[in-house]
């Protein structure tokens, strides 16, 4: 259902089965997928893409030009994958030529009054809650989950399976697998709750809760912390990302705690 008092440009793409309410806007470079529904207020700029079966809140504004000083009218996107829900006021800058895309992917949900900026990548199944802000060039991987009213520094990288707690100010990169906490942000144990709802084994956990005493409380430097994981655990895919992840990070990784439980978690 398309409500006659909403604007949609002729040129814009719009999927069987798309609803559209009042007061919204809708651009001529926008693609939007099948049985989408488009809240009331809604602003959907030139270069947006946005899956099928998503849910779009009221005030949400989705493609809008990055916030770049350095932007100069390249022709860019917005991507949104299928399934994903954006509430109230939330704000995803397309891409400046640098990746020429942002992308948030899909079953994803940014509550309110998130801010995706340009070049951001966000995996799959990524939760940002309320107020939750992301500078440019931003990277999040599958099934992270970052806290309210955090911030994360431009270039900064999330691993799959992070969870980072509320009101964080994220500056280094954040491994996979693990959750983040305390200012200045820290290691505060692996994410084994997280993983044991989406299917990991207990011997994954396991080698994962390892390999992050090895690296974060076993007194060794990133290098030779990751010769000694190499070295003592055995190749898994959950090994093999964890490693991969903290030799490619170009802003370092954050820190363990300087107190705590063996594994890193808060003590009473």
């Amino acid at each position: 259902m398309i409500s006659p008092l909403a604007y949609i440009h002729p040129s814009a793409r719009l999927a069987a089965g798309v609803t559209v309410e009042p007061f919204t806007t809708i651009a001529a470079d926008v693609e939007i997928g099948e049985g989408t529904w488009i809240g009331p207020n809604v602003t959907i700029m030139n270069g947006a893409r946005i899956g099928a079966n998503c849910q779009v809140f009221p005030g949400a504004v989705i493609g809008a030009v990055p916030q770049d000083l350095k932007f100069a009218g390249e022709q860019t996107t917005a991507v949104i994958g299928d399934n994903t829900v954006i509430r109230e006021c939330v704000t995803v800058n397309r891409g400046t030529v640098d990746r020429g895309e942002t992308r948030v992917g899909s079953h994803c949900l940014l509550m309110a009054y998130v801010h995706v900026a340009h070049d951001c990548i966000i995996g799959n199944h990524c939760i940002l809650a309320n107020t939750v802000q992301v500078a440019g060039h931003v990277e999040i991987g599958d099934y992270a989950i970052v806290g309210g009213s955090s911030a994360v520094h431009q270039f900064v990288k999330i691993g799959a399976h992070a969870m980072i707690s509320g009101g964080s100010l994220v500056r280094k990169d954040v491994p996979p697998y693990v959750k983040a906490g305390r200012e200045p942000l820290s290691y505060a144990g692996a994410n084994s709750v997280g993983l044991r709802r989406r299917g990991f084994s207990e011997d994954a956990i396991n080698m994962v809760q390892q390999l992050y005493r090895t690296l974060f409380l076993g007194g060794l430097n990133n290098n030779d912390a990751l010769t000694q994981i190499e070295r003592e655990l055995p190749a898994t895919p959950e090994r093999d990302l964890a490693v991969e992840f903290v030799r490619a990070a170009t802003r370092g990784i954050i820190k363990g705690p300087k107190r705590g439980r063996p594994d890193g978690s808060e003590s009473e």
